[in-house]
């Protein structure tokens, strides 16, 4: 990949600040301008060596840019487009790290119209439960995968620019239809997080909450770890992808109503079965993970 002279980071916080550090550690990048809502954010992240330079116009942190990461929340992202669409020249490319792609995909063709072959829809599968720029590492996207829901319009080459930046960082790169990303992704992270979150707040709530967190150990921290996820940005994903969400968790529902007959009639053999199965499962997915050799 040629290297890249610049680019623009708008959301300067885990996953942008990730991107802008995995490029600069491997020498990817000659200047990353930050541009944002939170000028604290902005100034802490040049403190912090994440970015060069910070911005507050579009205009002049598009200006010879080959290359614009939105890593903002997906709820503010048909904003953000419009906001730099006119400063967009026919040199600079755009991506997201937005966790759904159709929603997303929507507001960049009502925004940027004409531009719209200069966005390649991409998703990072290498969130954390803590957010900001302080949580940045250029660490974060060694051995995790990205996906890109190239559009029609996409040039080849464009595609294949996005996705060697992303291989720089680290990444795996796989590509995916928009519909089969969002299905996918309700299923295997969007499902957790609710359920996670749900979880937490069902026990906060209750009389006896004190105690119960009070006794809470390795299990319940491992379950709702995602918890401490960003509220904001899992509200915008979880709206934006209601639709396959709800599927999810209808059959989720389903499922819990099984297990809950099983309980409900001291069905042991059935209890085990099921157990037996989903922890096979887990742990062949496990495996699948696991770099050969090891």
């Amino acid at each position: 990949m040629t290297e890249l002279r610049k680019i623009v980071v708008c959301g300067v916080g885990l996953i942008g600040g990730s991107f802008a550090l995995a490029l600069k550690a491997a020498g990817g990048v000659d200047e990353v301008v930050g541009i944002g809502r939170s000028r604290a954010s902005l100034d802490a992240a040049v403190a912090l060596g994440v970015i060069d330079r910070l911005s507050d116009d579009w205009a002049d942190a598009l200006a010879g840019a080959d290359l614009v990461l939105l890593a903002t929340p997906v709820g503010q992202m048909e904003a953000v487009m419009r906001e730099l669409a006119p400063h967009l020249s026919p040199g600079t490319l755009v991506s997201d790290g937005g966790s759904t792609k159709q929603d997303v995909i929507a507001a960049a063709r009502r925004a940027l119209g004409g531009k719209i072959g200069q966005f390649v829809p991409g998703h990072p599968i290498a969130g954390a439960e803590k957010s900001g720029v302080a949580a940045a590492t250029a660490e974060l996207y060694q051995g995790k995968r990205v996906v890109l829901t190239p559009l029609p319009e996409n040039r080849p080459g464009d595609v294949a620019a996005v996705r060697a930046a992303w291989e720089v960082c680290g990444a795996v790169v796989s590509e995916l239809s928009p519909q089969v990303h969002d299905r996918t992704f309700a299923a295997v992270s969007h499902l957790p997080h609710l359920l996670a979150f749900a979880l937490v707040h069902e026990f906060s709530g209750r009389e006896d909450s004190g105690q119960l967190f009070g006794f809470a150990a390795g299990g319940f921290r491992d379950f709702t770890r995602i918890a401490s996820s960003h509220p904001e940005m899992w509200r915008d994903i979880c709206i934006a992808n209601r639709g396959p969400l709800i599927a999810e968790l209808d059959a989720y529902l389903a499922e819990l109503l099984r297990v809950r007959v099983l309980l409900a009639s001291s069905d042991g053999a059935g209890l085990e079965a099921l157990f037996g199965r989903a922890r096979a499962a887990r742990d062949a997915w496990l495996e699948s993970m696991e770099p050969p050799g090891e």
